[in-house]
């Protein structure tokens, strides 16, 4: 049971939320931040339900779409989806009921998006935005909402609220600090939509689902390599700008393991064989970065 579970939910799939958490705690604990631990595991519990959710949805709604086969009745399925998105949006709701509105709308961007990725009348996995929004919410919007509950009021923006208007103050250094940060799990959660959607290329465009690599052909191979190659340069300007430790560097070793999966894929492109090396490069450089950014607090 517990086997056909965690199939069902992609369990192996939940890197992509539980590296980039714990890369920004690290950061936190780096830049000397007090962790608010009852919000960060509310947070945590949230996230990662709700990701599991939402693959949940995206293999139920498939099983009509491409026959595929679920672990699971229909009915059963579906209460799985239930339970897991009733848990995910209580905790969401009691996250946001202890910090701000800031909190709650965010939250209810990203619960909109989770849900309308396969589901609606226009399924965002359909559409050439994939990459760009799988990237922005898992590399994005997990830092900002982590590092949000975590730091002091104004420390990104501050707002103010009547019935006439609505006052918003952005922080350009602390958001600029975080875009930077961001542009790692960023790129590397694109990278695995995009080596997902250039294998699955003639499949989709059999049941009318026109992907970025679609629209952009032969370009989708040398943004793939690209997407890794900004990482490092984010890594180089957060060291730079004294965001990151300089032992943080060290990290750019990893693009020896990176290039030659890059390599790989380039000269074949195929979901059983070459795939993979878009989760071995995340595994590689996040696992590198989150190692480096916990190993600096000693320094």
């Amino acid at each position: 049971m517990i086997k056909k579970f965690f199939n069902y939910i992609e369990i192996k799939t939940k890197i992509t939320s539980t590296f980039t958490f714990a890369m920004t705690i690290g950061f936190l604990l780096y830049h000397k931040q007090v962790i608010n631990w009852k919000l960060t595991i509310i947070f945590f519990f949230s996230m990662f339900l709700f990701d599991l959710a939402t693959t949940a949805i995206n293999n139920y709604i498939d099983s009509k779409d491409n026959g595929q086969i679920l672990d699971f009745s229909r009915k059963t399925s579906l209460y799985i989806i239930y339970i897991l998105f009733a848990i995910s949006t209580v905790l969401g709701l009691y996250l946001a009921y202890l910090s701000d509105l800031v909190i709650l709308a965010t939250g209810a961007v990203c619960f909109l998006c989770g849900v309308l990725y396969t589901y609606g009348p226009v399924p965002i996995s359909r559409q050439p935005l994939g990459e760009i929004l799988s990237g922005f919410f898992y590399g994005v919007m997990i830092p900002f909402i982590l590092m949000y509950i975590n730091t002091p009021s104004g420390t990104f923006l501050s707002y103010q609220m009547s019935l006439e208007s609505v006052y918003l103050k952005l922080q350009i250094a602390p958001i600029i600090s975080l875009l930077l940060f961001a542009a790692i799990p960023f790129c590397l959660t694109a990278n695995i939509m995009l080596a997902n959607n250039i294998c699955d290329l003639e499949k989709d465009i059999k049941v009318k689902r026109f992907t970025l690599p679609y629209y952009i052909g032969e370009k989708a191979l040398p943004l793939f390599a690209g997407l890794y190659y900004a990482t490092y340069i984010a890594t180089v300007l957060m060291v730079i700008f004294k965001i990151l430790s300089p032992i943080c560097l060290f990290s750019l070793l990893s693009i020896i393991l990176v290039q030659k999966n890059i390599n790989q894929f380039l000269k074949k492109q195929e979901k059983a064989s070459t795939f993979m090396c878009s989760i071995k490069n995340f595994v590689i450089v996040m696992g590198a970065n989150t190692t480096v950014i916990f190993i600096s607090l000693f320094f």
